[in-house]
Parts: structure tokens; sequence; C-alpha cells
């Protein structure tokens, strides 16, 4: 079976990504886009379906580091006859998609094992593949419908039905460099990259990045390779940030609970544009915020909660049935049904997004605060109606709080815009609508008999999206019904000291089997001890959170508390978006807000 999830680490081009196992092996990659079919994808089957696998041929140990402030990732293999060093890459700014790998032995002899296995289709199509030459170099082409694979390198594997292996010794001071490339099978095959060079420069242009972080406190380090993750799973030419590069890793394994989280929430590209603002991407948010206005340019009707990173509308689920899911955890989804559901915290959560951006000095154009009028009043005609929520449930829509809470944020955000930044709008209808929402919260949304908030108007559950509203100003720290909601969470949702989303064994959500405590929920709490004043406990947990990243920093959707072992998709945009988030909170508590 495949690795334990947060034995992967996380490789991209800022178009595509790849996950490559503490073992070498390369067993998820989708090219050239995030959300095109997987060609290495023994994620979620075997070897069989794909994978491409440099590496020791022998057991031994392995140490991982991204290069600092990049995302070469390099890997030191320790044998009981040498060591062995492999450096990963997938260089950005090429417009072309290559995977780059450098092994070379640092001391003594290292056997090596070779293995490059194509399948398309989501490792169901087994290519047709040949040798020939380009360029006066001999190579290894993988063809299959519209794609063509190249694998270029100093010592080419051999053919053994239907796999290319090989097996070698390498001894101190040698080198080698392999890529593999994708073209379209229709288009001549692209020339081979100065693999050394490449590697410098994809290396050399990140830090240049990171070094952009105008955070410099206690978190650096975990803010900036957050951020990091984060520009990996954005897409470098249209500004789409996709939740997650994976399908289908499970949130209960063995369950059903597997989504395909390959596509751009506009949740998500909201919450990334107000991260980036505060650590002082200006350049980066004004490209995500041109991404959030075309997303949802049109008809109010027509806004849908994801897309895929071009904009693409059309995201109909189906189930891979030939692959057996990560850890036997079926079926696997490509596509996501959600793209239909109704989540009224949307439009509140693009609006007070860009109200950020506003803040933070970009300014608006005439399309785009029209734009954003027009939202507001469609908001007015439906903040009303019950709806799928944050969470997505399959369920019955309910009248769910955090919903209502975001749509008071997106009225509070266009008043913000006519009273503070002297934009024309409709602001005493506005006001009007923020006050009516505020009201039905407070009537709806309570539970008098333990002082909290509750989940939807229809009953006394609690979900840990209530945090949030802490940090929309719905909420104070010192109101009372903050610090009993707060309490309220602790109390019905904390697992082995981290939170769940909601108590799923009410089965609001719709959907059979449990899942392991969400890390953004308990990120959301950190912010929420800080806005309370319960520093310190905001401190201790963020410090143990943490301790939950892998190797090389990166989260998963979920986290089993006692074991440490990852869930979920991996690794989730949401999670170090939460992180970022919190750490900013956390170092400000206290302070005049900012």
């Amino acid at each position: 079976m495949p690795l334990p999830i947060e034995d992967y680490a996380l490789l991209g081009d800022t178009g595509t990504a790849a996950l490559v196992g503490t073992d070498g092996s390369v067993d998820w990659l989708c090219l050239p886009r995030f959300d095109s079919p997987a060609c290495f994808a023994a994620l979620l089957g075997d070897p069989g379906n794909g994978r491409w696998l440099l590496g020791p041929a022998e057991p031994g140990s392995c140490t991982r580091r991204y290069l600092p402030e990049s995302t070469t990732l390099e890997t030191t293999h320790t044998t009981p006859t040498g060591t062995l060093r492999v450096i990963d890459v997938m260089p950005i700014g090429d417009r072309r998609a290559d995977l780059v790998r450098s092994v070379e032995c640092l001391s003594g002899t290292v056997r090596v094992r070779h293995e490059w296995v194509v399948r398309l289709g989501y490792g169901k199509v087994r290519p047709w593949v040949h040798r020939d030459t380009i360029a006066g170099y001999e190579v290894i082409i993988a063809v299959a419908g519209p794609d063509r694979l190249v694998l270029r390198g100093d010592r080419l594997p051999v053919n053994d039905d239907g796999r290319h292996v090989d097996e070698f010794d390498l001894t101190a001071g040698q080198k080698l460099h392999f890529a593999t490339t994708w073209s379209p099978s229709h288009h001549p095959p692209p020339q081979p990259l100065e693999i050394a060079s490449r590697i410098a420069h994809t290396t050399e242009s990140m830090q240049e990045w990171a070094g952009h972080c105008s955070y410099d406190g206690p978190y650096r380090e975990a803010i900036v390779r957050s951020l990091l993750t984060l520009r990996l799973l954005t897409h470098g030419g249209t500004g789409g940030i996709v939740a997650a590069p994976t399908t289908s890793l499970p949130e209960d394994f063995g369950g059903v609970r597997n989504w395909d989280y390959r596509f751009c929430w506009l949740r998500d590209a909201s919450m990334t544009l107000g991260a980036l603002l505060r650590c002082g991407y200006r350049q980066e948010a004004e490209l995500w915020r041109k991404w959030l206005l075309r997303a949802v340019a049109g008809d109010p009707e027509d806004i849908q909660i994801m897309y895929a990173v071009d904009g693409s509308r059309d995201l109909p689920e189906r189930t891979v049935d030939h692959l057996p899911g990560y850890d036997r955890s079926g079926p696997v989804r490509v596509g996501n049904a959600a793209v239909d559901q109704r989540q009224g915290d949307v439009v509140g959560e693009v609006l007070f997004a860009l109200e950020q951006s506003r803040a933070a000095g970009l300014q608006d154009s005439t399309f785009s605060w029209a734009l954003q009028r027009v939202l507001l009043d469609h908001l007015a005609s439906t903040w009303r109606h019950p709806d799928n929520g944050i969470w997505e449930i399959r369920g019955t829509p309910r009248h769910f709080t955090h919903s209502r809470a975001l749509a008071w944020a997106a009225f509070d955000s266009g008043i913000c815009a006519v009273e503070d930044h002297g934009l024309e709008g409709d602001v005493d209808r506005w006001r009007a609508e923020r006050q009516a929402i505020r009201s039905t919260v407070l009537t709806e949304g309570v539970d008098r008999a333990r002082g909290t908030l509750t989940q939807h108007s229809e009953t006394t559950e609690v979900d840990a999206s209530l945090l949030v509203l802490l940090q929309l100003g719905f909420l104070d720290g010192d109101d009372p019904l903050a610090l009993g909601t707060v309490q309220a969470v602790e109390e019905d949702l904390m697992h082995g000291g981290l939170l769940r989303r909601y108590r799923t064994e009410t089965g609001v959500d719709g959907v059979a089997g449990d899942e392991h405590p969400f890390l953004a929920c308990s990120f959301w709490l950190v912010s929420a001890y800080a806005a309370v004043g319960r520093v310190d406990h905001a401190r201790a947990l963020f410090e143990r959170l943490l301790t939950l990243r892998n190797d090389v920093g990166l989260l998963a959707e979920e986290v089993e508390p006692v074991t440490g072992r990852h869930a979920g998709n991996f690794p989730q945009a949401l999670s170090h978006l939460a992180l970022v988030n919190a750490a900013l909170d956390l170092d400000g508590a206290g302070q005049p807000p900012r």
C-alpha cells in the first residue's frame, strides 16, 4: 500500500503538483494541470497504476528538508553501505511541465533502484512506450491519446513488461540527472532542460519570493513554509488556488468521505487574499483578487462555490472504479458534486476579502465595485434561504449561523466601502440588512441556556465555524456570547486536544462514517483564544499544532491526535491558511488592531 500521507512531500511548478514519498517514489502527479488525469496514480492504488521511483535499493533511513525558504526538496538516504542524496524539483517559469531529479552518492557505495511506470487516465491507460533520439540524446517516450511523457537521463532504465526499471551502483562523488517532461502528443517533444541550472534558478526564485514576507516574528519559519505551500497550490497563469493537489485521500480510513479537492473554492481564494495582504504580498494579492472578480462576474444567480483553475464551471462528480483508493478507502472520486450547492457564506467571504484589499490600498475599478454592489443586492434577497453551509453538507439544507454571519460581514464590508473609502452605494439599505441579519442570528442562532451560538436554527449543537465570527467582528472578544461559544466548542468538539468540525453523529451532513479533528478548526481556536484574552492557551495550542506538521512542514486536512497520522487531502490549503492567520493573530494578541 502507499506510504502514510504524512510521509509525502509536495513538488510543484504553479501549474500542477506531485507527491513524492520518503522512499523516493513519486506516487501522484497530474499533467499538465492540477485537475488533469493522473499519470502517476500509485497513491490511490499500487505501483502498477503508475509511479516514478528513484532511491536506494536497500533499506535504510532517510531525512528530508526543503532547501531554506524554497520548494526544492533534498532527501538524504543512509544505507549500510553509503549515503545517497536526491534533489527533486519542478522548475517554474518555463511554460512547460517538467519534474527533474538529481541523485548523488555522498559517501561509500549505494545501490540505486530506478523505476518509471507511466499509466495515464488515473492509472488505467497503458501507453505506447518506445526509445527514440531527440537533440542527439536517447530518450524514452510514452504516448497515449493527447499525452506524451518523455524520460531523459544520464542512464535510462530498460523495459520490463510495461515498466522501465534499472539498478546500479553509485560511489562517492558520482551524480546522475533525470527529467520527465509532458507535452501534447501532437506537438514536437520539448528540448531538454539544463537540469542543474533549472534547479538553481527555481531554488533562488522561490527564496527571493519568500524574502518578500513582511512578517518577522517568532513564527516566521512556519508562516513562510505555509506561504510557499500556498504558492505551489496556486496556478501561476490564472491566480486560482486549489484546495489541495489530490483527490479522494480519506477523512475516514476505510470509509466513503473521499472528495476531489483539485479545484478553486471562492472561500479559499478569499482567505488567501487576506493572508497575503497581511504578509505584505500586494502583487500576488492583486492576482488572486483578479481571479475572484473574474470568477464571480455575471449573473449572481449563476455564482458557484468552486471553479476549475481557469474559471471553468462544469465539474461533474464521477467515480474511478478501477482504483481501490488510498488504504482501500473507496470510492475514488473525480469532480465534486458540491459545485451545485448553495453555500450562503461564499459571497460574504468574497466581499469581506475585497474590503480587506481596499483597506490595504488596492483600488477598485468601476467594474469591480459595480459587481460588488450587484452581489449585495442579490444577497439581500437570498440570505434568509437555507443552504449547505461551509462544510458542504449533503443532507437537508439548514439556516446555518456561520452562513448568516458571513452575510452580515458582506453588508458590513459594503458599508465600510462607502463610509471609509468614498464609494457610492445604497448604504441605508445595507445597514438595514446588516441589522436584520444580526437580530435573526441573535434570535434563532443562540442557545440561551448555555449562552452560546448554535450550528443552525434548529439545533443546540455547536460548530467550530462559529469561532470565525470573532475574526469578522460580529462578536467582540469580551462579549459573554463569545466566551460561551468558545467554551461550548471546547466542551463538545474537542478530541484529544484538537477540534472536530461538528459532531458527525447528529447526521446533519447526510454522509456515513466519521472523521478526525479538522486542523483549520484548531487554528481558528488559536485565533479565538487570542481574541478573548486567553493568550497562554492560544500559544500552547499553536505550538502543539506546529508539531503535527510533517518533517517538511506540511499539513493535511485532518489528523488523528494520538498517533499524529494525517488524513484527508494533502497538503490542504485551508490548513495552511489558518496557520498563517493564527500565527499573526497570536503575535498581535493584546496589541491594537492593524
